[in-house]
């Protein structure tokens, strides 16, 4: 590895940290374009709720297993950057077989499936090891703000891009052929996105990193000591938030198009709500956390979060919902910046990418189950008037659960301003943009001429 001086080490940092953002502003287009149709091509498909519970879940668990062998490639490629770069372009590639499922008969869906793992598992092995590379350019002083800043850039490319695939999808819905044909072009286009993100990531810096023989630490090590450990406990609030999560959260597409028989377009932009709202808000709880604290502001996330499902089953009116989205999106931007940065204030460079991996394979086999657990009772339950409502139910209670039971138990490692939960939650507010325009996204879109009930 070459040698360079202190200025020039500073300068290359800069550089890397504003080619991350690029590089992110692509992934984020792949993940609008492609990624977050992959349940409505399944519903496309004629797809069973059993399958997609498998969709929206299985893909996310093999992902996570996966992390277990990452820290032996990051020694196979001796370098974290070579490794990244190798999983993100196979990750591309997937899309080609994803987009020719349709051809695949009677078992297209379970090829459908099997793909979406082949790629969850390609962009999840590298996490550990991306993790570990940002871990090092970005100051822990500045983290907040920095994954703030990038993470509403990113989000909004998100917003601009589903909504985007969401009005190729609605101008090629007549007919399965030119359906088709719209998932075929959004997927290509989700493609090329990840090819470009290759680029920026191969232009970013990579900080010597020593390479551990072994892990610090086995796996079956960690999860006995966890409960004991301020990370350790961390991780379980984390799985256990995730089962309640995953049990309801496979289901919301297909509640959209089958229940509540929304028009792609409305399907794309109640979901664009969430995300716009969620990226204009997180630099806002990204820099109340660098300042108060990252467990205090996940506190109030946590205890805000778990009433989303819950709304959900109050109303079906489509501006009911905007409202809902809008809280959703708020609520989700505290708990997601809060958590990931949570993750750097209580690991070690050396051992934050063997923590960030065991992290995920616990959690992947926790979203599964709760996706399971979901799927279940969509079968066998049909109580209410909405066989989703159930599960909705059901998501909000088990996410209080966790957050009372867990939250107490974490501490904070740094040293921060105190300030009450009230004047926090005010704080954010008053820093977040004004987002009264939300509304006007809005088109006429829906079934009969009228805009359709929409979805999350």
């Amino acid at each position: 590895m070459e040698r360079l001086t202190e200025k020039e080490r500073k300068e290359k940092i800069k550089k890397s940290l504003k080619y991350s953002i690029l590089d992110g502003s692509f992934y984020a287009a792949m993940v609008g374009f492609g990624e977050s149709f992959f349940s409505a091509f399944a519903v496309f498909l004629k797809a069973t709720n059993t399958q997609l519970g498998l969709l929206g879940t299985l893909p996310q668990t093999l992902g996570s297993l996966s992390q277990l062998f990452s820290n032996r490639l990051i020694r196979f490629f001796s370098s974290r950057k070579r490794f990244v770069l190798a999983g993100v372009l196979l990750e591309a590639l997937v899309f080609i077989p994803i987009a020719l499922v349709f051809f695949f008969g009677t078992l297209r869906v379970f090829h459908l499936i099997f793909f979406v793992c082949l790629y969850w598992v390609l962009g999840m092995i590298i996490v550990p090891a991306w993790s570990s590379w940002m871990g090092d350019l970005v100051d822990e002083k500045k983290r907040g703000d920095y994954f703030g800043r990038r993470n509403r850039i990113t989000g909004m490319i998100m917003l601009i891009t589903f909504l985007l695939g969401g009005y190729v999808l609605q101008s090629y819905a007549d007919g399965t052929t030119r359906q088709y044909a719209g998932f075929l072009m959004i997927f290509g286009i989700a493609m090329l996105a990840r090819f470009v993100s290759f680029i920026y990531l191969a232009k970013k810096y990579e900080p010597e990193y020593r390479i551990v023989k072994k892990d610090p630490f086995t796996f079956m090590e960690f999860v006995k000591k966890a409960s004991h450990r301020n990370y350790g406990l961390f991780v379980i609030f984390l799985c256990f938030m995730n089962f309640a999560v995953y049990v309801a959260t496979p289901f919301f597409s297909a509640y959209m198009l089958y229940d509540l028989k929304f028009s792609y377009m409305t399907y794309a932009i109640i979901s664009a709500i969430a995300v716009l709202v969620k990226y204009l808000s997180m630099p806002a709880w990204g820099r109340a956390s660098d300042r108060y604290g990252t467990k205090k502001v996940m506190t109030l996330a946590s205890y805000l979060m778990p009433l989303v499902p819950l709304l959900w089953v109050f109303s079906r009116d489509v501006y009911f919902l905007v409202f809902v989205q809008i809280y959703s999106g708020f609520t989700w931007a505290g708990f997601e910046i809060t958590t990931f940065n949570f993750i750097f204030d209580t690991t070690t460079p050396e051992k934050r990418a063997t923590c960030v991996s065991y992290y995920n394979v616990l959690n992947g086999i926790f979203i599964f189950l709760g996706g399971i657990m979901g799927s279940i009772i969509l079968k066998y339950n049909h109580i209410l008037s909405s066989q989703y409502y159930s599960i909705f139910i059901l998501s909000f209670g088990l996410r209080y659960i966790t957050s009372f039971h867990f939250i107490p138990k974490l501490k904070e490692v740094r040293q921060v301003q105190h300030i009450s939960y009230k004047k926090l939650l005010t704080h954010i507010i008053s820093s977040t943009p004004n987002m009264g325009h939300v509304q006007h996204l809005l088109p006429l879109h829906g079934k009969k001429g009228k805009m359709g009930r929409s979805r999350l």
